[in-house]
């Protein structure tokens, strides 16, 4: 705070800058209560296709032990295929709060079925509903991977925005107040000096100017005290001095 000056233009710029961290603030407390929110219904999706997978990949399983028992082992015909994909897996990006999650989704491709006489003999219905069920085992695997993936994804970004909202809560804000209260206790300090300084000034003018009318008061008291005298000269008769009498006649 010593490093900042205390002046109005300073104390300006904090203000903008105090309020532009709680703006900030205020829309990162809303991403992160968007983000946990979203984070919650991940959660509770993930739980749920847990808690579906361990019955599908029993079920798949066991349909799989069936084919066989009727089918007999056609594993080995199965990898004597062209093994082309017929399932593939595509990506994307779901955007919540601005936060970039990744999305896996399960798309066919639509190539050809290998494989078609397989169960011809025997077994058919079975290996048609091992296909079924392995595909939807797939299908769910795929969406707990993008569940996952999400999750783990937007837990991260939930852990960096309740730093940055604390980081602006804790620190930031009251480092700028500090700082504005630092500048407005040295501007009401520098307001009182200013006030002092400008009484001390108005006394002396007011000191000078009293001087000054004494100064006038006594030089007209003065003048005033000789013009009386003079008039009391002037008053006086100076002819009660001399007696006609005494002068001679004066013969034309």
């Amino acid at each position: 705070m010593s490093g900042v000056p205390p002046t109005r233009m300073n104390q300006q710029v904090f203000k903008l800058k105090k309020k532009a961290a709680e703006s900030g603030h205020r829309l990162l407390k809303k991403k992160a209560d968007a983000l946990k929110v979203k984070f919650r219904d991940y959660a509770k999706s993930i739980a749920e296709t847990k808690s579906t997978m361990a019955s599908d990949a029993s079920s798949a399983f066991f349909s799989l032990t069936q084919a066989e028992y009727a089918a007999g082992n056609f594993k080995q015909k199965v990898s004597e295929g062209s093994m082309t994909a017929r399932v593939r897996v595509g990506a994307g990006i779901d955007n919540v709060a601005g936060v970039k999650l990744p999305v896996f989704t399960y798309y066919e491709t639509g190539a050809a079925t290998d494989n078609v006489s397989l169960g011809l003999v025997g077994g058919g219905k079975k290996i048609q509903l091992v296909r079924e069920k392995y595909t939807n085992l797939l299908q769910n695997l795929i969406k707990l991977a993008s569940l996952q993936t999400s999750f783990v994804t937007l837990d991260e970004a939930m852990k960096i925005t309740n730093r940055r909202v604390n980081a602006l809560e804790n620190v930031t804000i009251p480092k700028i107040q500090d700082v504005l209260d630092y500048i407005e206790r040295e501007l009401d300090e520098l307001e009182r000096e200013d006030f002092t300084r400008l009484k001390l000034v108005q006394g002396k003018k007011e000191a000078l100017l009293l001087a000054k009318q004494r100064h006038a008061d006594e030089l007209a008291a003065e003048a005033l005290a000789k013009g009386l005298s003079t008039t009391k000269a002037n008053d006086e008769d100076i002819t009660a001095d001399f007696d006609a009498g005494d002068d001679a006649d004066v013969v034309f």
